[in-house]
């Protein structure tokens, strides 16, 4: 039996639900709300320590870390391999599955939570805001988010490293662009486990209403690889059939706001 601990915004859970159904396996979903907390309950953090999801408990073991728990289902079931069986291609996923888990990832929260979540925190109240901040374990996202995570929420884009996290982000949408050069999808020939760990961060723009990060002929490559991305059976269940509909409103609505501190950081025509 395979139990899935997830949020619906969560880009890390996106990630194993699109896997899952790539790989065609029954799961069973227990829906932990992030934005109200339940990651930092006491039952919660015995499975995850780091109160964040995904976790994925399988017939009774206990397996963390998004990226460790694909190549868990891809290693335990093996008669549908997402991961390429030549081991040269099998590195250059690792090289962008590594690169979403050491770099990515914390940009994509700082993003997130400067252009949409702070606006949901900030209306629990002064204290229902500094109890969810002060809720976060020492390590989480990463090893300063506990901190890190107060500056999003009280500053926006005016926290100190608000541009470096937004230039980063799109330092790998043209590293994207560069590699879809040589065909449809990120590595060899054929869809990977390097397309599934990108997905997530690059719909969360998407969903954040910054498609100006690429349309407009500005990185031709990725957005029709976004669109074939979509276009795939796995995508709908996997990615739209969680997210909650004033979720998805919020982060639309916020990020259309944000857009323009953004496209001036990038210095991307807004017209």
């Amino acid at each position: 039996m395979l139990d899935l601990y997830h949020h619906g915004s969560s880009v890390c859970a996106a990630k194993v639900r699109l896997f899952l159904e790539e790989k065609h396996l029954a799961w069973e979903g227990h829906y932990i709300d992030i934005l109200k907390g339940e990651q930092f309950t006491p039952e919660y953090r015995k499975l995850n320590p780091k109160a964040v999801v995904p976790t994925l408990v399988h017939d009774g073991k206990t397996i963390r870390e998004s990226s460790v728990i694909c190549e868990y289902l891809d290693d335990v079931f093996a008669d549908r391999r997402i991961r390429p069986e030549d081991p040269v291609l099998r590195a250059e996923v690792r090289y962008w599955t590594k690169a979403v888990d050491e770099e990515l990832h914390p940009a994509c929260g700082a993003l997130t939570f400067m252009s949409s979540h702070r606006h949901t925190i900030r209306a629990l109240g002064e204290e229902g805001m500094r109890q969810f901040l002060d809720s976060t374990p020492p390590f989480s996202v990463s090893a300063d988010w506990h901190e890190r995570k107060k500056t999003y929420v009280r500053l926006g884009f005016e926290a100190p490293d608000a541009r470096a996290k937004v230039e980063l982000y799109d330092r790998y949408l043209h590293k994207m662009e560069e590699a879809l050069q040589e065909g449809d999808w990120l590595v060899g020939d054929g869809f990977s486990f390097a397309d599934i760990a990108m997905t997530p961060y690059v719909m969360r723009l998407d969903m954040l209403s910054m498609q100006g990060m690429w349309s407009g002929g500005r990185l031709p490559c990725v957005e029709a690889w976004l669109g074939n991305i979509k276009a795939r059976a796995n995508f709908q269940p996997a990615i739209w059939d969680w997210m909650p509909a004033d979720l998805t409103e919020q982060l639309r609505v916020n990020g259309a706001k944000s857009w323009p501190e953004v496209a001036e950081i990038l210095d991307i025509d807004r017209v």
